[in-house]
């Protein structure tokens, strides 16, 4: 075992000064030296199956926690495969930091194993890169890394780490022929100074200590523009509030933002990641019929959420509406709809600052009445349509037994299509950021990552992971990692043998269902060969046991998965979208 410093130890001992608790990784020679060092510092090495799983945990791990998570992914393929989640975390606006391993600096270019350019693959995926060229750039690299990862518009960062940068220099120098005996040719000699200088050069000390500067996100005129967003607030008789992931992300103190909510007393629709911070039944959250009350609201503000397709590209908003657009992101302040009011602040704070200035004498009462009532009667209407028999068994059925059993410690991970946007309208996070679902991209696969992220993150939680039988698929290899690591996951898989979000429109529009039925399958005997506990459930009666005794199983220690067969159902016909 070699006692040698090495360049593992400083990038180790820099993850450490950031406070990262979990380093998630598959194995790889280009990075072995970083993994090592980590485990001897005492941060937890999760390994997984593949990369792209290692950098959904650390999005996870960046969502849950004040400290961006951080995955290193070896070179060539590693990083191929860490791309799709990576996007992911750029439009989710996820602030992880991914360390790539890299060929030798002095074999770049000359056909060495898993040597691309990797900097030009990953740049249009990350809101910051660098390639470390010398043994001391490393912690300069990966300091300025952490700092850019959650300034302004969060987002991943990518650092290349050459693997001769990583391993002891006496190791370095004998695989490039500069530790053997003295040249006698001319062309010996050329080439062994040539090294020489190289590694001289690749092994210099830094010349100074570089730590990259913090500064606050830039927030400019946002008292003003409080204020004029306050006077048109309190004119309005149907305001509405649209709050997404961005007004929970990062240090935002939760508490403050429920108390500014509280005192604005406006109806509040929550997305992404904000689902649960108002808790179960707060008084101002309403979870239906969105889409009517912003056509018929007269002040809509969107907090942390622009005019994409999630809105209808701003149709959804009456044109008779004062509008307030604030997003930490300048782009998305205006996408597709001007607002009256378009601020680029953190919506957190911008809230709070509204709360401050809003005028007393509105009353909400009736408008809140309306909707309660809407509220109601679409809760109604789930009730009668979960009750209804759909063989096998009912999907809401399955929903609604899984939000019987939450708790207030429980993040639920939601990786599917239509049965899990059918559990976003029934099952009810308990809790501020309680909810994990991959954000606008509608990446599937990412359950597995961000399981083992909420696990690194959260160790008490209870964990659900909410499945469609099709993004499933993504994930099975890791529940092996899951039983490696004692993760107590109870996994349920809404089975009805197709990519039924897909099917049911394809089929409707193009009558042909080609590509889109994949079969019932036996997930439950799948995940039992990698040591998990399976349940099959093919009948409503025997759904309560098996989720009780899934979860007494992940209480032990040992992740369960419940293959529930589910029936079709009209609930989300016309859900499509483009």
């Amino acid at each position: 075992m070699p006692t040698e410093p090495n360049g593992g130890d400083l990038v180790a001992q820099e993850l450490v000064r950031q406070s990262v608790r979990a380093l998630f990784t598959l194995c790889g020679g280009h990075i072995s030296p970083i993994v090592v060092a980590a485990r001897q510092r005492g941060i937890d090495i999760v390994d997984v199956r593949e990369e792209a799983t290692a950098v959904f945990a650390a999005d996870a791990v960046s969502r849950l926690t004040r400290v961006p998570g951080v995955a290193a992914v070896t070179a060539g393929p590693g990083v191929t495969n860490a791309i799709t989640a990576l996007k992911n975390a750029q439009l989710a606006q996820s602030p992880l930091v991914l360390l790539g391993g890299a060929t030798a600096t002095i074999l770049k270019g000359r056909g060495a194993l898993q040597d691309i350019d990797q900097i030009a693959l990953v740049r249009p995926h990350v809101k910051w890169h660098a390639a470390a060229r010398r043994v001391a750039d490393l912690v300069p690299a990966i300091a300025e890394a952490f700092s850019r990862a959650g300034r302004d518009v969060p987002g991943p960062v990518f650092v290349e780490c050459p693997v001769d940068l990583l391993y002891p220099e006496s190791l370095v120098r004998s695989w490039h022929g500069a530790a053997t005996d003295a040249p006698r040719s001319l062309g010996q000699r050329v080439t062994r100074w040539y090294v020489d200088r190289h590694l001289r050069r690749l092994f210099a000390p830094a010349t100074s200590v570089a730590t990259a500067p913090s500064r606050p996100d830039a927030e400019v005129g946002v008292d003003a523009l409080a204020a004029k967003a306050a006077a048109a607030l309190a004119r309005a008789e149907r305001p509405v509030f649209v709050i997404g992931s961005q007004a929970v992300a990062g240090d935002t103190v939760v508490d403050e933002l429920v108390t500014a909510i509280d005192r604005l007393a406006v109806p509040v629709f929550l997305s992404g990641m904000a689902r649960g911070a108002l808790g179960p039944e707060h008084r101002l959250q309403f979870r239906h019929q969105r889409k009517q009350a912003l056509r018929e609201a007269d002040f809509v503000l969107l907090a942390g959420t622009p005019c994409d397709f999630r809105l209808e590209y701003g149709r959804q908003i009456s044109r008779r509406a004062f509008l307030v657009s604030v997003n930490r992101s300048p782009g998305d302040v205006s996408r597709n709809r001007r607002p009256q009011v378009g601020v680029v602040a953190r919506p957190d704070r911008f809230l709070v600052r509204l709360a401050e200035r809003q005028a007393n004498g509105r009353d909400p009462s009736a408008w809140l009445a309306t909707l309660r009532g809407r509220e109601e009667a679409r809760d109604r209407d789930i009730a009668d349509r979960a009750a209804a028999p759909v063989p096998p068994v009912n999907p809401l059925l399955v929903c609604q037994a899984i939000d019987q059993r939450l708790t207030a410690d429980s993040i639920l991970i939601a990786d599917g299509g239509d049965f899990v946007a059918t559990a976003s309208y029934i099952v009810r996070p308990r809790a501020p950021r309680s909810w994990l679902d991959p954000g606008v991209f509608g990446t599937l696969g990412v359950g597995a990552g961000f399981v083992l992220g909420a696990h690194a993150a959260r160790p008490g939680a209870d964990l659900w992971a909410i499945y469609g039988d099709g993004a499933l698929g993504f994930s099975l290899a890791e529940f092996h990692s899951f039983v490696r690591h004692c993760v107590p996951v109870v996994a349920v898989v809404g089975n009805d043998g197709k990519w039924a979000q897909i099917a049911r429109d394809q089929r409707d529009i193009l009558g042909d269902d080609v590509g889109t039925v994949i079969g019932r399958a036996d997930y439950h005997r799948v995940v039992e060969g990698f040591g998990a506990r399976g349940f099959l459930v093919d009948r409503p009666e025997a759904l309560a046991a098996a989720l009780d005794e899934a979860q007494a199983s992940a209480t032990a220690g040992v992740p369960a998965l419940v293959n529930v067969l589910i029936g079709d159902t009209d609930f989300r016909k016309g859900s499509l979208s483009l």
